[in-house]
């Protein structure tokens, strides 16, 4: 995969651009902002974005690439890991969270696992109500529109999906996206859950209180 490391520290940088090229990762470097939309010219396949940098927000920078439509996994890093801060990053476009100090297996491992869900493709067509998702495409439309959805976003549907009428249980969930059942975990899907029906619907996943999630009204 073709990974972009954003960070302003220099040391840290190289220090993951080396473990990432050893997993056979193509890396490229930015230390600030304004170098990231330069090397954002070229197409990634994931983003390793700090929140603090000396020229802007990771945030904000994160919010302006999913206004302008692109939707490459974005891996957050930052100092801390409170919840509201999660929140803010998740309602900002992020598809998942690092805290820092942070083991660099636990990153290569987090980065292989957006990175499979972004090449994670099926030929399933889903309509719900005025909803088409085209998971094969990535694409989803509400009243002939299209919406942006975020790889987190998708792999939560592509997992509903896969289930069909059935109803998926949270901690599934939780262990098919995330990859662990945890209280983090537990919080940033009920974010994003709340962010799909904003975007797509209240319609498009229903929740059974005690048993889990599914895809449309049933």
């Amino acid at each position: 995969m073709r990974v972009l490391v954003v960070d302003d520290h220099q040391e840290l940088r190289a220090l993951v651009t080396q473990a990432l090229e050893r997993d056979g990762h193509v890396v490229r470097q930015a230390g600030n902002v304004e170098q990231a939309r330069q090397s954002l010219v070229d197409a990634v396949d994931v983003i390793v974005l700090d929140i603090g940098l000396p020229d802007g927000s990771g945030l904000a920078l994160c919010r302006e690439l999913r206004g302008d439509g692109i939707q490459t996994p974005i891996l957050i890093l930052t100092a801390h890991n409170r919840v509201a801060e999660r929140v803010e990053g998740l309602d900002a476009g992020a598809d998942d969270f690092l805290g820092k100090p942070f083991a660099i297996a636990e990153l290569r491992a987090r980065v292989r696992a957006i990175g499979r869900r972004r090449d994670k493709t099926s030929a399933v067509r889903v309509q719900l109500g005025d909803v088409v998702l085209d998971f094969g495409k990535r694409e989803a439309h509400r009243a002939g529109s299209p919406v942006p959805v975020t790889a987190r976003e998708w792999a939560i549907l592509e997992t509903l999906a896969a289930h069909g009428d059935r109803v998926v249980s949270r901690d599934a969930l939780l262990e098919s996206v995330w990859g662990e059942v945890s209280a983090g975990a537990a919080s940033s899907l009920e974010v994003l859950v709340g962010r799909i029906r904003r975007k797509l619907g209240e319609h498009v996943v229903r929740t059974l209180r005690g048993e889990g999630y599914g895809l449309g009204n049933g």
